[in-house]
């Protein structure tokens, strides 16, 4: 109730789990809304009830107070603490001082994409003896995942996590669409609806920074600033989007006239068409010259695409 458009947040946020959100507007007490929630969920036949308090990167006694009245007025089942990696120590503090007054079960740690690479979880763990549940690897709600302590500890000293990394491989692709790829691959007749649809995946798994930190002996080797441009990957997708379905289909029709057409409807220069259009044609080559990357060796372990391509 502190927080502007924090409710709205969480209402967006349910609509896309398919979770329902009971508000009441940020001007009533927070444990009226919890007792008034609970009523809400039993009358409605909701079995699960997740009471969503206010956030703070500090202990704030006035704060703790509420949850300290919450807890007791309230049959808790459980009670999760979610922390932010990025504060470090006071990310520790925190989680000693709540453990401390009002007792936790477990704990979420947000944000360990970033350059912390696990330290605060693991000290977090240490000082309060309770388990880390999930932990935030990104923005996306399909970004929270388990806590697994092994894999952690394989990121911390950079021998990447190849487990989690086959584990979003295979929630993201869709194995049938894979195996028409590597055929198309095998035959050099990858397209450009190829190269979106592959895009697409990378993305759903977490985009490249995410998955090169999962790679052994390339995880905290790579910064951010080696990898391309998102806006760069961005302009490309928008070339793509601006060619007809048989241009991308079939990227030999693509000559100069259409080329300043599909400049025109993307916004960029042409100069950029023809660099995307002469390097999708070089790695067309190089597919071709390069039998055993598509399995041409396959029976005496030639190498093969990661994810199925």
């Amino acid at each position: 109730v502190y927080r502007p458009a924090a409710i709205d947040q969480l209402k967006i946020n349910g609509e896309k789990q398919q979770v329902p959100v009971f508000a009441m507007g940020d001007k009533q007490k927070p444990l009226n809304i919890a007792k008034a929630s609970i009523e809400h969920a039993k009358k409605n036949g909701n079995n699960v009830v997740i009471l969503d308090t206010a956030g703070r990167l500090h202990v704030d006694e006035d704060m703790m107070n509420e949850l300290v009245e919450i807890r007791d007025n309230i049959d808790i089942t459980q009670t999760v603490l979610v922390v932010d990696a990025m504060t470090g120590q006071d990310a520790v503090n925190v989680a000693k001082e709540f453990n401390e007054k009002i007792g936790i079960d477990g704990i979420i740690v947000t944000k360990l994409d970033g350059d912390t690479r696990g330290g605060a979880a693991l000290s977090i763990k240490a000082v309060t003896g309770k388990p880390i549940l999930y932990i935030g690897m990104g923005e996306k709600l399909s970004d929270l995942e388990q806590f697994h302590p092994d894999r952690m500890a394989s990121r911390i000293l950079g021998m990447g996590d190849v487990l989690s990394l086959i584990e979003k491989a295979e929630q993201a692709i869709d194995q049938d669409k894979a195996k028409e790829m590597e055929q198309r691959l095998r035959k050099a007749q990858f397209t450009f609806d190829d190269y979106l649809e592959y895009m697409g995946q990378i993305k759903n798994m977490g985009g490249l920074s995410s998955l090169i930190n999962m790679i052994p002996g390339v995880g905290g080797q790579i910064k951010d600033d080696m990898l391309p441009d998102e806006k760069q990957l961005e302009k490309i997708e928008a070339i793509i989007f601006s060619m007809t379905k048989e241009e991308r289909g079939n990227p030999d029709l693509i000559n100069p006239s259409r080329k300043r057409r599909i400049a025109n409807g993307a916004g960029v220069d042409i100069s950029e068409v023809n660099k995307l259009v002469k390097q999708f044609e070089q790695a067309r080559k190089m597919m071709k010259n390069m039998p055993g990357m598509m399995g041409g060796r396959k029976k005496r372990g030639g190498f093969k695409m990661p994810f199925g391509f």
